[in-house]
């Protein structure tokens, strides 16, 4: 199946120059989106990348991070930005084009030392992947790989992440 056909493209979105992939419409499918967790699934397993927590990145690796979690029979850890979790805090801060951000994820999500595979819908420039890695790396976690429904080749954003194992279905 070719996901590029059920990918929306907007062009000048969220501001002009920017080509968005909007992934709502693939979403929407149930055939690919069931196709989309499956291949993930199937290329982690086969990679041999056996975690023990899928950690999702606000807010589209939610959507793809849960039901993968759920496939691969671990569980999920969602990583958010300031002022969502209601408890106590592990943090990490990180450049963007224009000024800083911060991820954040509950002190007590993950113990030290668990395999942990970063998912998201979309890798473009990395920061976000990498700052989760040192997230997790702050922890004690160990990273096993990412996954990406969709990868920016242009942006090199792969550059930007550890030497691990990184998974992408589409790539433009």
């Amino acid at each position: 199946m070719d996901l590029r056909f059920l990918i929306r493209d907007i062009p000048d979105f969220p501001k002009p120059g920017i080509f968005f992939r909007d992934i709502t419409t693939l979403l929407r499918d149930p055939v690919g989106l069931r196709y989309t967790i499956d291949c993930l699934a199937q290329k982690f397993t086969a990679a041999g990348l056996n975690a023990d927590y899928v950690i999702g990145i606000e807010s589209r690796g939610f959507i793809i991070g849960a039901p993968l979690a759920y496939k691969l029979q671990t569980g999920f850890v969602p990583v958010r930005k300031p002022g969502k979790l209601p408890s106590l805090v592990y943090s990490v801060e990180y450049e963007l084009e224009y000024g800083t951000d911060r991820l954040e994820v509950h002190q007590d999500a993950l113990e030290p030392r668990s395999r942990v595979l970063i998912v998201d819908d979309l890798i473009a420039t990395g920061g976000t992947a990498s700052a989760t890695a040192k997230l997790m790396k702050q922890i004690g976690c160990e990273l096993v790989g990412f996954g990406f429904v969709i990868e920016l080749q242009d942006l090199q954003g792969r550059k930007q992440l550890p030497d691990v194992p990184i998974v992408t279905l589409v790539e433009y």
